[in-house]
């Protein structure tokens, strides 16, 4: 892997490729979209439109995005997951 350096006239402007988020987490909402796309007709073909358009690795790490997003509102409100308006 090459460093992700950014440097002008010799000076450093930062870091990029930066630690995101935790990789337990991450990894369980990953696990968690191969399910929903597995078993879920509505997120099957959000996936497979998102596919069509770019990497399937994106295109997973899109739909668990989106599931983790679902359960932070989830969790705020107190509501029921819709899948119609996570996958719309």
């Amino acid at each position: 892997m090459v460093d992700s350096r950014r440097e002008s006239n010799g000076k450093k402007k930062g870091e990029g490729n930066a630690k995101c988020g935790n990789k337990h987490l991450a990894w369980a909402f990953v696990e968690a979209a191969h399910f929903a796309v597995r078993y879920d007709a509505q997120v099957k073909r959000w996936y497979r439109k998102k596919t069509s358009k770019t990497l399937t690795v994106v295109a997973i790490k899109a739909v668990a995005h989106k599931l983790a997003r679902a359960c932070y509102y989830i969790m705020r409100e107190g509501e029921h997951f819709d899948v119609k308006r996570a996958f719309s």
